[in-house]
Order: structure tokens, then sequence, then C-alpha cells
């Protein structure tokens, strides 16, 4: 079917986030006196709320890897999220959705305002009806994020898709009882999306494209 409603996750599955994200991480580490590894270390930490990733991978306390994440976030803010780049075909693969009667939204665990910093700056808000994110002080699901922008737009989420490339974007939209389509591009991978039993998975934007447009 052609879906009128398209969420779209952020880090993975328009941009790619990785060099700000584990440059983050990496300054925290030096800061709190940790080995701080290099970025291939890290890139398992892009996508799902951060403080679940250090108290997973680290075995962090929550209150220690909310600390934590204040720390990623100094250098963050300043520097880490325009350490980044659209991926190719993104930006033509979103005028030719908008040029139709697709309505666009962004659902990502990232926080509302450095999405909406990314966005500007790279220059795709412009295509979305809402950009959807965690607040700074709380940590938001996949789920929670896609609701968010449903409620703040009327969706329709019998005509809705969601594109991601974690499995954490394909349980999201599973949850919502709606179908997603898992991008190979990002940081997830086939395998990750086939066994999170993602609906459909392609491996270009403009593969993506003719999905949406079919």
């Amino acid at each position: 079917m052609a879906w009128r409603h398209i969420f779209f996750d952020l880090d993975g599955t328009l941009t790619n986030s990785a060099p700000g994200i584990t440059n983050s991480i990496i300054y925290a580490r030096k800061k709190w006196g940790l080995e701080p590894g290099t970025n291939a270390d890290y890139l398992k930490f892009i996508g799902p709320p951060m403080p679940q990733s250090y108290e997973e991978y680290w075995g962090f306390s929550h209150e220690d890897a909310v600390r934590f994440l204040a720390d990623y976030r100094e250098y963050f803010a300043d520097k880490g999220l325009f350490e980044n780049e659209v991926y190719p075909g993104i930006p033509e693969l979103l005028q030719a959705l908008k040029a139709t009667d697709k309505r666009l939204y962004i659902a990502t665990t990232k926080p509302t305002g450095f999405s909406e910093r990314i966005a500007e700056r790279f220059g795709f808000a412009q295509y979305f009806d809402v950009i959807s994110g965690s607040s700074l002080t709380k940590d938001n699901t996949k789920f929670d994020v896609i609701r968010n922008a449903r409620d703040a737009c009327g969706v329709d989420m019998t005509d809705a898709v969601m594109v991601g490339d974690k499995s954490h974007d394909v349980e999201g939209a599973h949850q919502h009882g709606i179908p997603c389509i898992g991008v190979t591009w990002g940081f997830g991978g086939p395998e990750e999306l086939t066994a999170a039993q993602a609906d459909y998975i392609v491996h270009s934007a403009q593969e993506l494209q003719a999905l949406l447009l079919r």
C-alpha cells in the first residue's frame, strides 16, 4: 500500500551521526578518567537512549549513567551534533515525498532541541510536520516519540509506516501496530533488522523512495 504518514528515525536513517556521538562519548570518558577507546568501540551506542546503553554495556548505575550523560552533552551540544552528515539520496527522497500528499515526521530518542538544530543545520527541517524527540530530563522510548508525533499531528495510524535502522525502531513501530521499513545504511544492519522482524528492508535511498511512492 501507499502510506500517507511516514515516521523517520534520525540517527542512522537520515544522517550519519557517528562521529559526533562517538567523539562525545570519548570526551566524557576522558573526563571521568576512563580509557577513551576508539570511535568504533561506541557505534553500538547509537540509537537507544544513552543512559540505557551506559547501564547495559558498562554496568553503570542509573545515577552514574545520568551524570555521564551530562558530561557527554558538554561536548555534543557544542560540537558533536554538527559532526554529522546527511546520507546520500536523502534530500532528494524527502523532496520527492513532500511533493506528493505525504506527511513526514521525525521520531527520535535524541533530545528534541538537538534534533531540531540538526534538521535546520542540514537543511531538511522544512520537510517535516513535527520533530518528536526526548526531553533533556527524561528518557523516551521509540514508542513514546512516535506517540508524541501522532498526538501532535492527529496521525491516522492505519495509514502510517516507520523508517529506521535499528531493532528498537521496528519494536516501537510494531507496538503502535504499524509496519517498519528497515534501512541497511545505518547502524543496525540487515541481520539485526531481520531478527527484529522488519516488514521491509531496503539498501538505498532510491530503493526506499520507490517503496514509499509505489
